[in-house]
């Protein structure tokens, strides 16, 4: 049973990582109600991303090549601006906020940026700013997410479609630039040994990296099909509700 649970653990992470909805607060909202001991629930929920990062690089293996070659020279400037705020900024966020129960609150902001986010791709606005500035905006809001319940993914699509109104292009870049925050993250987990690499929780990754890479794929082959403002609207609303529910109950 204890092996189904981590399964199951890994297949939240796996489906919500990619979803403007915080993977960190469902998977660790389900530790709690599983009763694992001896772990935090960030701290846990934190360390699953390991499968999904794994899913980030396989799939992303060209883009990272290109990255590590500077054959995108914006690109690999917009990528250091957004790593080096969220990597440090987060980090402190993370110190001050992991025991901290953020609730409704938060959910509802992601939601209203969700649907300003749908409200400016259908309208077709972009606000017009500089490589620098818009990587400085997408790392301020990507450093917001190591707050729990704050959807990194979430913050970053809001982020990037300030500037940008290509979906593929939007949610590529929301992917990509997750890659040395959550590297840093668990390379810093492990490291202060908050979370023991069990036989349990190594199947938890492996269940997060299988159901990862294959809603990732799904996703970004949807991505150009869809109508992005429908898309952001519908978790916007979805994130709404949620924050109501918790409001309430």
């Amino acid at each position: 049973m204890d092996y189904l649970v981590y399964i199951f653990l890994g297949f939240l992470q796996g489906i919500f990582e990619w979803l403007p909805i915080s993977s960190k607060g469902i998977v660790s909202l389900f530790v709690s109600y599983f009763n694992i001991q001896n772990v935090n629930p960030l701290d846990l929920a934190l360390f699953l991303h390991i499968g999904t990062l794994i899913a980030t690089f396989i799939y992303f293996w060209k883009d990272i090549r290109d990255l590590i070659l500077f054959k995108d020279k914006k690109f690999v400037k917009f990528f250091i601006i957004v790593s080096f705020i969220s990597g440090t900024l987060g980090f402190l966020i993370y110190k001050l906020t992991k025991n901290f129960a953020a609730g409704s609150s938060l959910l509802l902001v992601v939601g209203l940026g969700l649907l300003l986010t749908s409200f400016f791709q259908s309208r077709k606005i972009k606000i017009r700013m500089s490589n620098t500035m818009s990587a400085i905006t997408v790392g301020l809001l990507q450093s917001l997410s190591a707050i729990p319940g704050v959807s990194r993914s979430g913050s970053t699509i809001f982020g990037l479609s300030l500037s940008e109104d290509d979906p593929e292009k939007i949610l590529r870049y929301s992917y990509l630039v997750s890659i040395p925050v959550v590297l840093g993250a668990d390379v810093y987990l492990q490291r202060e040994n908050l979370v023991q690499l069990t036989p349990e929780v190594l199947i938890a990754i492996i269940s997060s990296f299988v159901f990862g890479i294959l809603s990732l794929k799904i996703l970004l082959a949807f991505s150009k099909k869809i109508n992005f403002s429908l898309f952001t609207l519908f978790f916007g609303f979805l994130c709404i509700i949620g924050a109501l529910i918790g409001f309430f109950v």
